[in-house]
């Protein structure tokens, strides 16, 4: 085991102590649309609250968003059978640590009931393995049932258990459905290795039962926990290049991973050059292919879709980072002028501001070398980029496109930034462009909602 991971054990072995002590003083939960959270009540949410001995330990900390990732489509091939009669065990990176967690299962896409008889999450043991760290383990529970029927189009948040969870660390999410729903919820190109067993193995800590591997998540969408080490979330939205899909696979080397280690460590040394550093933990809800203003059942809802649920209502929301737009640009036969895409990128922006929710906006990267470039589409990105540079869509802006083009060819990526296919960045160029985000600017109140 690695020092890391013996970290994971000590941190278990403490928070142990912690629930064994404070066992007769207990407070509920705060509900998932608790306060400073996204509202949770629009469409077939299963209401769920803290079950009988599920109430965590009193805590300082407030509920934070550790990892999510944004349901994509109905995965291919599973329409008739699902994932019946397995046990799916998602592997997560979490951006922040906690004390108590909870999850969001999805079943969006779903064409039926999703029926799930037992869910178990724990500390992995080691990394790139589905064993488990078997002091971490702990049985979820929905409204303190162990079984939740998620309606079809509608998601369940679990209730909290007592756990310490540490950031940058990877988690277990199993669950196991004994009957199909149709098409599996997931997120494809998650560049990270989840498992698979037959049967019911949601508490085997060894891993050995989990004989198939999955380069998807399923169903999972979020991981909460309530946490001391931030008091807010910021949701990084975009494409494939949010999502990470040319990053390192299992190295968490995503833009959005880098940046929360850039908060975190600026917190531990008391702060950087960047000003006042906002405690936050940071989401990615990124989908390859994703556009601002279509929909696509292979890339999914479109952003001015789906941005309520993956952005707004995310836990104790406070930014979002919206770098959306390129494949508006290079998807459609036709593609979209830049004052579409510019008016779809402002109506994200009102509806944050009605929420409170301050907004920082990225400049589209080049593409030039790419297949889908031209010199027509060429042009839409610069004008786009230019509303950007602006000032007048976004409280803030992050230059990307300056931080990663070519200074001999703009139109270009810089070799060394470059993945190989023109358009995704390597993952130094991943790791500049959250360099490049001013920790500051993420911090403050968002510009009041047009009327």
């Amino acid at each position: 085991m690695t020092a890391k991971h013996h970290g994971y054990a000590l941190l278990a072995a403490i928070a142990a102590f912690v629930v064994g002590v404070s066992a007769a003083i207990y407070v509920s939960v705060a509900s998932r649309d608790g306060a400073g959270s996204g509202s949770r009540s629009a469409g077939n949410t299963v209401a769920v609250g803290p079950g009988p001995g599920n109430a965590a330990p009193v805590s300082t900390g407030v509920w934070v968003g550790a990892w999510a990732a944004a349901p994509a489509g109905g995965e291919p091939g599973t329409d008739t059978d699902g994932m019946a009669g397995r046990t799916v065990r998602n592997v997560v990176h979490t951006g922040v640590g906690g004390t108590s967690a909870r999850i969001t299962l999805s079943n969006l896409y779903g064409s039926g009931p999703l029926s799930v008889t037992h869910a178990t999450l724990a500390v992995a043991a080691a990394d790139d393995s589905a064993a488990a760290d078997p002091a971490t383990l702990r049985r979820l529970t929905f409204g303190g049932s162990t079984t939740v029927v998620v309606p079809a189009g509608g998601q369940a948040v679990s209730d909290a258990v007592a756990v310490a969870v540490p950031h940058d660390a990877d988690i277990l999410v199993s669950t196991y459905s004994p009957t199909s729903a149709g098409p599996v919820t997931y997120h494809p190109r998650a560049r990270q290795t989840s498992y698979v067993a037959a049967g019911e193995s949601t508490e085997d800590v060894t891993g050995a039962t989990f004989t198939s591997t999955s380069l998807y998540w399923r169903y999972l969408t979020a991981l909460d926990v309530l946490s001391n080490e931030a008091d807010g979330t910021v949701v990084a939205f975009g494409d494939s290049i949010t999502d990470g899909v040319t990053s390192t696979a299992g190295e968490n080397r995503r833009w959005p991973d880098v940046l929360a280690g850039r908060l975190r460590t600026a917190l531990t040394t008391g702060g950087s050059a960047d000003g006042d550093i906002p405690r936050y933990g940071v989401v990615n809800a990124g989908i390859s292919g994703n556009r601002v203003l279509v929909d696509d059942p292979l890339r999914g809802a479109s952003g001015l879709h789906r941005f309520d649920r993956d952005v707004l209502d995310r836990t104790n929301v406070k930014a979002v980072v919206i770098d959306l737009g390129i494949n508006d640009i290079l998807r459609d036969p036709n593609p979209a002028g830049p004052q579409a895409i510019v008016a779809g990128l402002r109506t994200l922006v009102d509806r944050a501001h009605a929420r409170g929710v301050r907004v920082v906006g990225a400049t589209l990267t080049p593409f030039r070398g790419h297949r889908g470039y031209t010199d027509a589409r060429e042009r839409v990105r610069q004008s786009v980029n230019a509303a950007i540079r602006a000032g007048d869509l976004f409280d803030e802006v992050v230059d990307f496109d300056k931080a990663l083009r070519d200074p001999y060819d703009p139109r270009s990526l810089r070799s060394e930034y470059d993945s190989g296919d023109h358009l995704h960045p390597s993952d130094r160029g991943y790791r500049t462009m959250a360099r490049t985000l001013d920790l500051s600017e993420l911090a403050g109140p968002a510009a009041p909602a047009r009327l």
